[in-house]
C-alpha cells in the first residue's frame, strides 16, 4: 500500500465534456482555481479536440489562457492529433494526454479509427510534446470492459500500455470507462499490465456505474499503484459508452484514502466546496456520498 497517492482531478475536462449543456468559460476557470487551491496536484483543464464533436471543450484555449497557474499544480489537456497539439502549444501547456482503447469496436465508435491507427496518430503528438519539453500521459479506455465487446483480455491492455510507454508516456492511466470492473478483475488487469509497465508508472481512471470504483481502487492500491484519477462531485460519463455513469468522486476517494492513513496533500473540505460550486452551476446535487454526508453533518 503506498504512503502517498497523487490525485488527478479530471472533472473540468472528462466531467464537463459529458454535460449536455456547455458550461460557461468563467465557471470552468473558477472550478479549476478552486481545485488547485484545494491542493489537487494535477487538474485536467481542457481538451484540444474538434469543437464539432465535443462542443463542450471548444473554449479550452480561453480557459488555459485565463487561469492563474498555481505553483505545484499541473494543468494537463487532452490532445488527439497534431492539430490539437499545435493549439495546446500555443496555450503554453506543459502536460498533454494522448489516448487509445483496448477495444477495437470502442475505438471505432469513439474516434473513428482502429487501435493501430490511434497509436499512429499518437506517435507524432508524443514526439512533438517531448521535443517541446512537455510531459506526456497516456490513457487507455475500456481496460476492464467494453459496452460492445464485453470483457477485455488483460493481456491486450498490457500490450497497449507497453506501446504507449514506448511512445514516451511517463504514466499510463487505465480506464474502466463503463464502470463494470470488480476488485479481482481490476487486480488481475493491473498485475498483467505491470509486466509491461512499472507499477509506479500506472494510474487508475475508474467510473462508478456499478458502485465498485472505490473497491477496485483499493484492490489496485494494495498492488502499489499510487495515482488515482477522479472527478469532483462525481462528474462525467461517456457518450459512446451506453449506461456509463460518472467518474469516481474525488471526495469519496479522499475520504477513503484519509481513512487508510494515506497522504494526498488535498483539503477535503475545499474539494467539497468546489463540488458544491460546480453543481450549483449545473443545477444538481453532487453524486459523492462523502460530500453528501459531510454537507448534511455540517448543516
Amino acid at each position: 500500500m503506498p504512503k502517498q497517492v497523487r490525485i488527478v482531478d479530471v472533472g473540468p475536462r472528462d466531467g464537463l465534456q459529458a454535460e449536455p449543456a456547455t458550461v460557461p468559460t468563467e465557471a470552468k476557470v473558477e472550478l479549476i482555481h478552486r481545485l488547485a487551491d484545494a491542493g489537487i496536484p494535477s487538474v485536467e483543464a481542457g481538451a484540444f479536440v474538434s469543437p464539432k464533436w465535443v462542443p463542450q471543450m471548444a473554449d479550452s484555449e480561453a480557459v488555459l489562457n485565463t487561469i492563474k497557474r498555481r505553483s505545484g499544480t499541473v494543468y494537463p489537456v487532452l490532445v488527439p492529433n497534431m492539430k490539437g497539439f499545435e493549439r495546446a502549444q500555443a496555450a503554453k501547456v506543459t502536460e498533454i494526454a494522448t489516448f487509445s482503447a483496448a477495444s477495437e469496436t470502442f475505438s471505432q465508435k469513439n474516434t473513428n479509427c482502429s487501435i493501430a491507427e490511434s497509436l499512429e496518430r499518437a506517435a507524432p503528438v508524443c514526439a512533438a510534446g517531448l521535443a517541446a519539453g512537455m510531459r506526456v500521459r497516456g490513457y487507455i479506455s475500456c481496460a476492464l470492459g467494453c459496452p460492445y465487446e464485453g470483457d477485455i483480455d488483460p493481456a491486450k491492455v498490457a500490450e497497449l500500455a507497453g506501446q504507449l510507454l514506448a511512445l514516451g508516456c511517463y504514466e499510463i492511466s487505465l480506464g474502466d470507462t463503463i464502470g463494470v470492473g470488480t476488485p479481482s478483475k481490476a487486480a488481475a488487469m493491473i498485475q498483467a499490465v505491470a509486466r509491461e509497465v512499472p507499477i509506479d508508472q500506472l494510474g487508475l481512471h475508474f467510473h462508478d456505474t456499478y458502485g465498485q470504483a472505490l473497491a477496485n481502487i483499493l484492490a489496485c492500491l494494495e498492488l502499489g499503484v499510487a495515482t488515482v484519477d477522479s472527478a469532483v462531485a462525481g462528474l462525467g460519463g461517456c457518450p459512446y459508452a451506453p449506461g456509463a455513469s460518472g467518474n469516481v468522486a474525488t471526495e469519496d476517494v479522499l475520504y477513503m484514502l484519509d481513512g487508510l492513513g494515506i497522504e494526498t496533500g488535498v483539503d477535503f473540505a475545499a474539494v467539497v466546496a468546489a463540488g458544491q460550486y460546480i453543481c450549483g452551476v449545473l443545477g444538481r446535487e453532487p453524486t459523492s456520498k462523502a460530500a453528501q454526508a459531510y454537507l448534511a453533518k455540517a448543516a
